[in-house]
């Protein structure tokens, strides 16, 4: 089983469709998972707090609900995936062959104790659910270019996943890679 998020930033262009798109055509017959990032709802969520100063648990909640939108947004692009917002409806709709989009539950990640910052973002929720799902490998697609030659550290430090992300992948048994949506098509398997 296989994990696949989608960064929010890749909204801003056809590499949405384009990834999706690959995600339908190569994995038809693999049981795979995308997690949506937050988007430009989650930049909206960070300038509300600054200007309106509330907590890092609202902001917390408001980011997820950022990351459900975005999953209604991918739903959107393709009907035939389907929406699924905790670990027994994953595995349910995965045991029927379908492709997954995650609509992450706040309940069920407050339950698993995942901290409310913004060090933790999509990229590390993903990392989470990869591991709550026993996933084989975890596949971050960025609009940013990724340098193969960069350990996982140095991508963390470049901010191109969060801050928490090396944390909650330090005993991951999953393979993890991070690669560029312009060769998401190309390298996906």
């Amino acid at each position: 089983m296989i994990v696949v998020k989608l960064g929010g930033s890749l909204s801003r262009s056809d590499a949405l469709v384009d990834c999706l798109n690959a995600v339908e055509k190569n994995y038809q017959d693999r049981a795979v998972v995308i997690v949506p990032g937050g988007g430009a709802f989650a930049d909206q969520v960070r300038l509300a707090q600054q200007q309106w100063q509330f907590d890092d648990n609202i902001a917390h909640q408001m980011a997820l609900l950022a990351m459900q939108q975005m999953a209604l947004l991918f739903n959107g692009l393709k009907s035939g995936f389907v929406i699924a917002n905790n670990i027994p409806a994953i595995q349910e709709l995965l045991s029927r062959k379908k492709i997954v989009i995650w609509s992450p539950d706040i309940k069920e990640l407050d339950k698993a104790g995942i901290a409310a910052s913004w060090d933790i973002s999509s990229d590390s929720l993903s990392a989470w659910l990869a591991g709550a799902l026993c996933a084989t490998e975890l596949i971050l697609i960025k609009s940013a270019l990724i340098d193969s030659n960069l350990s996982l550290q140095q991508i963390a430090y470049l901010q191109i996943v969060d801050k928490g992300f090396c944390d909650t992948v330090a005993q991951a048994a999953f393979k993890i890679r991070i690669i560029n949506a312009q060769s998401f098509g190309v390298n996906i398997l």
